[in-house]
């Protein structure tokens, strides 16, 4: 592990650092870092809505109805998830225009304007999160280069409160930016486009429908799933259609098989993916979770973040690390996070191929804890064995990368401490 780690940090890490310190992506990174807490909140409300125990199901059923109960998560949900790609507009503009000596401020409202003069109105939730990310973008580069022009300024006499002189020296870079998303979308919708996020997400969604059951598929959605999350999309909320295509088909024959004496026909299905691959949500983040707690602990960051992150990731919600640590956009953990679930993929293709662990013919809820899931799904302790082997593979593989982030973590310490002490 020495010889790879001092591989990576001589020809992988310099690279990653200045990728890491783009001033585009350091925006995106506070953004998200900023939304941490209602994440963890909205992930918390998730695990108490389905909770998968029956018995407190149905006692909480039994006290309140279940519409009662739930809606109190479901609204807590309302406040945080719902609204990310609002909060992502904003803050991106925020963070950006501030980076350029604007007012960040102004720009960030510029970007929520310019978010719902795009249609943002249908995707206020994880649904519209890319178009967000491309909005505070491209929002905070035009208005922060309107707002470098004299000829667009409106200057007020002295005397003036700096509230008003501020509002009117935005007026107009604020008025023409808006415009240009308001035009984009007209144009869209003259090409029969009425709505870009619903219209984007089909796009998308539309190249897998026609996957089949296949080993190739299943290491497609693999490596899909994580990419799109990395770049900020939803991955698992993109293709869930196809997942839902492919379950529904799948999960019927495996049991009509199994009830009929004969062998299950389809591997593929998404329990599949649930008991053997998302272990602690998308990226097997559970396996990272642990490895942050076994070789990344002088890692204060990471730490704490996996502290308040473990709880969710037990039952495969891992909002919390994806926004925290964060992994959106962290050139440390691209790799890893995109080769852990396609190995994970392979492994448990393989057993099950074999004939070491039967294929999945139930489907629990997808909050269940790994290993208690595997055995569920394939109704089989050697599927609860299957899902841990995958969680210690996970854990393999994230180490050097914990190790990795926690040498760069020290070193950074050491030179704000060293900048500190000439300063003195």
């Amino acid at each position: 592990m020495n010889g790879f780690i001092a591989f990576m940090e001589k020809h992988f890490m310099p690279t990653a650092g200045k990728i890491a310190a783009q001033r585009h992506l350091v925006a995106i990174r506070d953004a998200f870092l900023v939304t941490m807490p209602l994440m963890i909140l909205g992930s918390l409300a998730v695990l108490i809505n389905n909770f998968p125990i029956d018995a407190f199901q149905k006692f909480m059923t039994s006290i309140f109805t279940e519409e009662v109960w739930k809606s109190f998560g479901g609204n807590i949900w309302n406040g945080t998830f719902g609204i990310l790609s609002v909060l992502i507009a904003f803050l991106l503009a925020y963070n950006l225009s501030k980076s350029y000596g604007k007012d960040g401020v102004a720009a960030g409202v510029v970007s929520l304007a310019s978010f719902y003069a795009l249609g943002g109105a249908t995707g206020t939730g994880t649904t519209g999160l890319f178009i967000a990310l491309l909005v505070g973008i491209f929002s905070a580069e035009i208005f922060s280069r309107l707002s470098g022009s004299e000829k667009l300024i409106i200057k007020m006499p002295e005397g003036v409160p700096p509230a008003v002189a501020r509002s009117f020296a935005a007026l107009l870079p604020a008025m023409f930016t808006v415009m240009i998303f308001a035009f984009i979308t007209t144009i869209f919708f003259a090409f029969g486009v009425k709505d870009i996020i619903a219209s984007f997400y089909e796009a998308v969604q539309q190249p897998f429908m026609k996957l089949s059951n296949s080993f190739p598929s299943a290491l497609l959605l693999a490596f899909i799933t994580p990419f799109l999350w990395f770049f900020g999309l939803h991955g698992a909320n993109m293709i869930e259609p196809l997942m839902q295509t492919i379950n529904a088909d799948a999960i019927a024959a495996n049991l009509a098989a199994v009830n009929a004496g004969d062998a299950a026909p389809y591997i593929v299905n998404k329990p599949f993916f649930d008991s053997f691959v998302n272990l602690g949500g998308t990226g097997a983040t559970l396996g990272l979770i642990i490895a942050i707690y076994l070789f990344g602990r002088r890692n204060k960051a990471y730490k704490m973040v996996t502290n308040l992150s473990a709880a969710p990731g037990l039952f495969n919600i891992n909002e919390p690390m994806m926004f925290g640590i964060p992994i959106v956009l962290n050139p440390i953990m691209f790799v890893p996070f995109i080769l852990t679930p396609m190995v994970l993929v392979t492994v448990a293709y393989i057993a099950t191929a074999t004939g070491l662990v039967p294929a999945a013919i139930v489907m629990p809820p997808w909050v269940t804890p790994p290993v208690i899931g595997g055995v569920l799904a394939t109704s089989s302790i050697a599927g609860g064995v299957l899902a841990a082997v995958n969680l210690v593979i996970s854990v393999l593989i994230y180490a050097p990368f914990v190790k990795i982030a926690e040498v760069q973590e020290i070193k950074r310490e050491q030179a704000a401490e060293a900048a500190m002490k000439q300063a003195e």
